[in-house]
């Protein structure tokens, strides 16, 4: 037995930073990827603002003797059916893509995560009355619900962002709510409720920034997620009007060469692909980085 004992002993004792180890490797790995995703979120953002000033040609000016020109030396991208060249437009495009898409997922964010607080914060009627109003939005499928409403609105960016407002708060309502219904009766809140703070500061100082983690990552993960919606809007004629260079206008305007010119959808169609799948492994490193569960795997 004592024999048994001094074989083990090294081997349990080499186990803990064996596993320290591990986790610590990890641990960079994941910081590793979240700089690299956000380098490349920042470039998207980069690529969005001095858009303008990348493009080699006038995205908006007409040579119809270049029409339907395929990818080439002059014209990396093509061009489109009225000579406009399509590396220029995806350039522009992403200036309203993006930027619309960020204001979207930034209104939702605050709108629905400031009703959750004061749901789960005050109780009572006003929690009763705010999420029966969130089933209501819930209980319609998204995408019907923001036709249905981008079609009374009318056309254009700004009434499509609203339409996708109006269905989108609600998820960050929910969330915001549960997490405050469990940080309300918690012995911090309970001293500072002592110490003479005010809702305000309760709310501000204390719930919100511990709530912010999932809220944050649910935004990132969120971000695709509009992008297709609303460049689903601009597809069906609902949102970007053209000539406006807008990726779910572009792929609309082009769909109907889609066997003589298909370089007309790739280029948009590409162009959002690369954005949500950025976007997406960002919000998934991020989960990853702020879930210390996650990391100790």
């Amino acid at each position: 037995m004592e024999g048994m004992k001094q074989e083990t002993g090294p081997c349990a004792g080499t186990d803990k930073p064996v596993t320290v180890r591990k986790q610590k490797l990890r641990k960079n790995h994941i910081k590793a990827k979240l700089i690299f995703f956000i380098a490349l979120a920042a470039g998207l953002l980069l690529t969005a603002v001095f858009a303008r000033q990348l493009c080699p040609y006038d995205p908006y000016a007409q040579d119809l003797l270049s029409a339907q020109q395929p990818p080439g030396w002059q014209h990396i991208l093509g061009t489109d059916r009225y000579g406009r060249d399509m590396f220029s437009r995806v350039l522009m495009g992403s200036t309203t893509s993006i930027f619309a898409t960020l204001v979207l997922v930034a209104v939702i964010t605050v709108t629905g995560t400031a009703i959750g607080i004061i749901c789960g914060w005050m109780g009572g009627k006003v929690d009763t009355v705010l999420m029966r109003i969130s089933d209501l939005f819930l209980a319609f499928p998204s995408l019907v619900f923001a036709l249905a409403v981008a079609g009374v609105l009318g056309g254009g960016v700004q009434n499509a962002i609203i339409a996708l407002a109006a269905i989108g708060w609600p998820k960050f309502a929910r969330l915001a709510r549960g997490m405050t219904l469990a940080q309300k009766d918690a012995p911090y809140l309970m001293a500072a409720r002592l110490s003479g703070s005010s809702t305000a500061k309760l709310l501000v100082k204390h719930i919100l920034p511990n709530i912010a983690g999932p809220v944050l990552v649910t935004a990132v993960l969120d971000i695709g997620t509009m992008m297709m919606e609303l460049a689903g809007l601009s597809f069906l004629g609902l949102g970007v009007k053209p000539p406006m260079a807008e990726w779910g206008s572009m792929i609309s305007d082009g769909r109907g060469m889609l066997q003589t010119a298909p370089w007309m959808v790739l280029a948009p169609g590409g162009a959002i692909f690369v954005t949500v799948m950025i976007f997406n492994l960002l919000g998934d490193t991020i989960r990853d980085y702020m879930d210390p569960k996650q990391r100790r795997k």
